[in-house]
């Protein structure tokens, strides 16, 4: 069994990346230090926000992502994962400029939706995620519909993420999105948290429905390839 090196393309945010981190350490079947995987995680929250530029007002943050990309493949990663879901808007431009395979936060997710035969689901996640379809794309393909919250909720999400985790008060940010979470759960079969900020705040046991948390799905993946139960 070839036990592969996992790399983390963080900093988008700290916090999401620390807790994507913890999740991997979790959810390996490790009875000693020795059984957990490598991870190189590359920290890096001067990358330029992805929302601001995806909605026409902000710097150009594929620089420095292809940059932290190939940090991680020089430094010897077998494959990059991101704890940050608006920046897989960019994610065929930054596989093209690396040799190792990144593996889709979204692409992991609209497959647990399908095995989960859902047929609509909400999605909390920010503008840019919303503008640039980065789950409409993924979920169209597998015939699921897409619920997203009105203009003024997702103002409430947009300040849950900036103004809540982002800035270290977690608990404002957990209060907007439940409310937010609510309304949309009477119009969804299951609600996806679509930006890791909504990870870190909300639960499963918050919802009446399911809770699909994209940094669960891709953290289960990175175990199942790095501890080599699954090919790339």
């Amino acid at each position: 069994m070839t036990e592969r090196i996992i790399g983390i393309l963080g900093g988008m945010g700290p916090l999401a990346t620390a807790e994507l981190f913890r999740r991997i350490v979790v959810k390996t079947p490790a009875k000693r230090d020795q059984d957990h995987p490598r991870i190189i995680i590359y920290n890096n929250p001067k990358i330029p926000d992805r929302t601001a530029f995806i909605l026409g007002n902000g710097e150009d943050p594929r620089p420095e992502l292809i940059a932290s990309a190939r940090k991680l493949e020089s430094w010897g990663a077998d494959f990059i994962i991101m704890p940050c879901n608006t920046a897989h808007f960019f994610a065929e431009t930054i596989q093209k400029a690396i040799r190792i395979p990144l593996v889709s936060m979204i692409e992991e997710t609209a497959k647990v939706v399908r095995e989960m035969g859902l047929r609509k689901v909400g999605l909390l996640a920010t503008d840019g995620t919303i503008k640039g379809l980065v789950y409409h794309r993924a979920l169209l393909k597998h015939g699921v519909q897409i619920a997203v919250p009105n203009r003024k909720d997702q103002r409430k999400v947009m300040d849950a993420i900036y103004k809540g985790v982002k800035a270290g008060n977690v608990e404002l940010g957990r209060k907007l999105l439940l409310e937010v979470a609510k309304r949309l759960e009477k119009r969804s079969e299951g609600i996806i948290a679509g930006c890791t900020e909504v990870s870190v705040a909300l639960k499963p046991d918050d919802l009446n429905i399911p809770l699909i948390d994209p940094m669960d799905v891709i953290a289960e993946k990175a175990v199942k390839l790095a501890l080599g139960l699954e090919d790339l």
